[in-house]
């Protein structure tokens, strides 16, 4: 009869979490694997401590504790049955302790627990599979949810060494030969002059100055709006950060991607941007982006371009502009969303200019891929194998460019 209660527990948790989707909430089989495990921690057959223990695994913000009270009141109004340690459905055995107050143990047509077939936990994959999907691939709704998972990423981005230094008890990597003499004096003095006590400096970091530069082209269509949130996130979240779009020339952004609000933030932008969903030139935008914002960019920034390649001007023109460009960035990133494509090569003229000057060159098309790059910035952009690939750039060459 224990199988019985381990059923009965799973069914529980299961139902009690299909009614707080059906309420909004997002509840995934991690959720459930905790719920099993918390409800483990506690007298399950005490109410208060079962629901305290349910509630605090199957709730991931405060927005959804008032669903799983409406879905826990639910499912012990509904008249079920409990199974209860002590009671004549267990025989008094303390292994089913574990049950879930209010839940009936799963039966067959003829009402008999033992030919029950065991549930299997529901799994909420929704939020898996919008962090897969191509941005192509979304509508409307799907995109509204998507601006909820681009914003985190934001918070994840490349620091640098300031030249300004901080105290510090213990000496570390970046304190090395940096000892805080005026300190280490002044604390001698309890020891009769003795430098016994000793106190070190290291260096603050800082952001690194981004700067995005997004093609917004025809053929960057189906990916342009969820790149523009992207952007928009990093704009709104992080100091130092540079917005610019290009389609046959280069516009900026960046005050029109400072509202808070995405839908805004995408209406200014695009109101702003007299060629969005035309033609293409790459190298002329970025001859613009050289001469006239050089100096906002400075030295030392990140500069990410999100772009397929797609170019009808002058190959050898954005060869030259991204050389230039190169010079004068710590990394220039390229994210094109084609790369994500099953047997994806390079062969547009703008992509074989490109390559030769890139530190990085991923995909761009979900989630998960701007996920990766996130990854990349906090570990300094020093790319893992095959992060170039196919035929592309020069990952760590400049890691000691500050």
């Amino acid at each position: 009869m224990a199988s019985d209660a381990v059923a009965g527990v799973t069914a529980g948790i299961g139902a009690l979490a299909a009614g707080m989707r059906r309420r909004g909430a997002r509840v995934g089989l991690g959720q459930l694997l905790l719920a099993h495990e918390a409800l483990a921690a506690v007298d399950a057959a005490d109410r208060a401590d079962a629901r305290a223990a349910l509630r605090s695994a199957l709730c991931s913000g405060r927005s959804e504790l008032t669903l799983f009270d409406a879905a826990f009141d639910e499912l012990l109004a509904s008249g079920t049955r409990a199974v209860a340690p002590g009671s004549e459905a267990n025989g008094g055995d303390p292994a089913l302790a574990l049950s879930l107050p209010g839940v009936a143990v799963p039966a067959d047509e003829d009402g008999d627990p033992d030919l029950a077939s065991p549930p299997l936990p529901a799994a909420w994959s929704d939020v898996e599979r919008l962090r897969h999907a191509d941005f192509a691939d979304l509508g409307p709704e799907q995109m509204a949810r998507l601006r909820e998972l681009l914003g985190p990423l934001a918070r994840r981005g490349a620091l640098r060494p300031s030249r300004r230094t901080r105290a510090v008890r213990r000496r570390t990597a970046l304190t090395t030969d940096r000892l805080d003499l005026r300190r280490t004096v002044r604390a001698s003095l309890r020891y009769g002059g003795e430098p016994l006590e000793r106190h070190w400096r290291d260096r603050r970091m800082r952001p690194r100055r981004l700067v995005f530069v997004l093609d917004v082209s025809g053929s960057m269509r189906p990916y342009a709006e969820g790149l523009v949130h992207y952007v928009q996130g990093f704009v709104t979240e992080r100091p130092r950060v540079e917005a610019f779009v290009f389609g046959t020339r280069l516009t900026r952004v960046t005050r029109e991607l400072s509202s808070r609000d995405p839908a805004t933030a995408l209406a200014r932008a695009a109101e702003a941007v007299t060629d969005w969903s035309g033609g293409t030139r790459i190298g002329a935008a970025l001859g613009q982006l050289n001469r006239e914002h050089g100096r906002r960019l400075g030295r030392g920034a990140i500069v990410v371009i999100l772009s397929d390649g797609w170019d009808r001007g002058d190959a050898d023109e954005l060869g030259r502009e991204l050389a230039r460009l190169h010079r004068s960035a710590n990394r220039l990133v390229w994210l094109n969303p084609l790369k994500a494509r099953a047997g994806y090569e390079p062969l547009t003229r703008g992509m074989q200019a490109a390559l030769p000057h890139l530190d990085l060159f991923l995909a761009g098309n979900s989630v998960a891929s701007l996920e990766q790059l996130g990854q990349l910035l906090e570990l300094g952009l020093e790319a893992p194998p095959g992060a170039l690939s196919p035929r592309g750039g020069r990952a760590g060459t400049r890691a000691g460019r500050a």
